[in-house]
């Protein structure tokens, strides 16, 4: 029976003071909406930076020699003066890795791409081998990717991306179209299907060719190409990288005691150091953030301390009539969480629409997040418990025959 007359009591003294609570409400709400923007934007963008690497696969690792995460002026122009990899590496790599089980070249160039009276410019187009599919996570949405005898009789087909089917072909099957790449006649074989952007990039905006298609056209690949491997399996991929370490150190003629001339890159150790880079500015950003809620924590104690004064009667009667220090001190600590609670479930919400809002800027999209939910409510809670125990303690501690004299 005592806890529904807590309940009750304490939502009274909400109501009969709107404008206090009100107040109190607004405080806790500013903050937790400014931790709460800042938690789920970086939960989304994270999110986003994740299901793209993803597409590697656990398996998966890149090698290249300009690429990866640049932490510094130096070591950009320590990568530039690396020699570029050839086509032949894929030869070497795939006759000296035998724990490699997928190996495939892939080079990129930007040009003009036409259809009829409409064109693009600066398309992404990928020359690759056909095993690409098998290594990447690329989905068909209509057609096929190229296969091995187009890559074989360097046939001029086309796998093109969302982008340039809504552009080229909406309304319209875009299978056996002939569109132009840079001046050359290409047959539309598939279309990828949509990725959406990233980071205001269009992830959409591409067409891949087989590689030897592209040799025919764009020439040797020079600083624009990479090499993706596939391990046999997750367990065996350290050894897979090591393996092809070695081959290229010795085709590079890279001295014993010289580093790498090139780069190895899986998903993880990319994830790994963009953590590591954006680590100190993620905690800053909290931090002020933070500010806000302290600040609304201050407004919760002051509006809770000025509600023990007016309520001071109020309390010696209570007292009086058998009620115990306990009760007294639960009245007021349930007033500050109904508050702060409220005010934080508000805060959530507007927190997740403006970091939704602020995402959709960079053309990344996020949803609810559960760690963002948790740590909201958890922010407001903690804030209703340790800024609202001190008044609580206060009007608990108070002597019921001087609370019933004070005026």
């Amino acid at each position: 029976m005592i806890a529904p007359s807590l309940v009750k009591i304490a939502f009274s003294a909400l109501l009969a003071n709107k404008l206090r609570s009100g107040l109190t409400l607004l405080g806790v709400m500013i903050g937790v909406t400014s931790v709460m923007t800042i938690i789920s934007a970086l939960e989304g963008m994270m999110g986003g930076i994740e299901a793209q690497l993803a597409r590697l696969g656990p398996a998966t690792f890149v090698a290249t020699t300009i690429g990866g995460v640049v932490t510094s002026e130096e070591q950009w122009f320590e990568m530039l003066k690396r020699k570029p990899l050839k086509l032949k590496a894929v030869k070497y790599i795939e006759e000296g890795c035998d724990l490699c089980e997928k190996v495939c070249p892939r080079v990129y160039t930007r040009t003009l791409m036409k259809y009829g009276n409409k064109s693009l410019r600066r398309v992404m187009v990928g020359g690759s081998t056909f095993n690409l599919i098998d290594i990447v996570d690329i989905e068909v949405a209509q057609g096929r990717f190229h296969s091995r005898e187009d890559d074989l009789h360097r046939r001029q087909v086309a796998f093109i991306g969302e982008q340039l089917r809504e552009t080229f072909f909406e309304g319209v099957d875009p299978l056996n179209k002939v569109i132009r790449i840079g001046g050359k006649r290409y047959t539309v074989i598939g279309v990828a299907k949509k990725q959406g952007s990233m980071f205001g990039q269009n992830q959409d905006n591409f067409v891949l060719i087989p590689i030897s298609a592209y040799v025919k056209q764009f020439g040797q690949p020079k600083r624009n190409m990479n090499v993706t491997i596939k391990a046999r399996s997750v367990k065996e991929l350290d050894e897979a990288m090591d393996q092809v370490r070695m081959v290229l150190r010795s085709k590079r003629h890279v001295p014993y005691d010289k580093p790498d001339d090139f780069s190895m890159l899986t998903a993880d150790n990319i994830l790994e150091t963009f953590n590591a880079i954006t680590r100190m500015f993620r905690l800053t950003l909290i931090g002020i953030s933070s500010i806000s809620l302290v600040v609304g924590g201050i407004v919760v104690m002051n509006i809770m301390m000025v509600s023990v004064t007016e309520r001071t009667r109020e309390i010696g009667i209570r007292k009086s009539v058998g009620a115990k220090q306990k009760h007294i001190l639960i009245q007021f600590l349930f007033e500050a969480l109904m508050t702060t609670t409220s005010g934080g479930i508000v805060g959530i919400v507007l927190g997740f629409l403006i970091a939704k809002s602020l995402v959709g800027l960079i053309d990344m999209e996020i949803s609810p997040s559960t760690f963002a939910i948790v740590a909201g409510l958890f922010i407001s809670t903690g804030t209703g418990i340790i800024f609202g125990i001190y008044p609580a303690m206060k009007a608990a501690r108070l002597d019921p025959i001087k609370a019933l004299s004070y005026e």
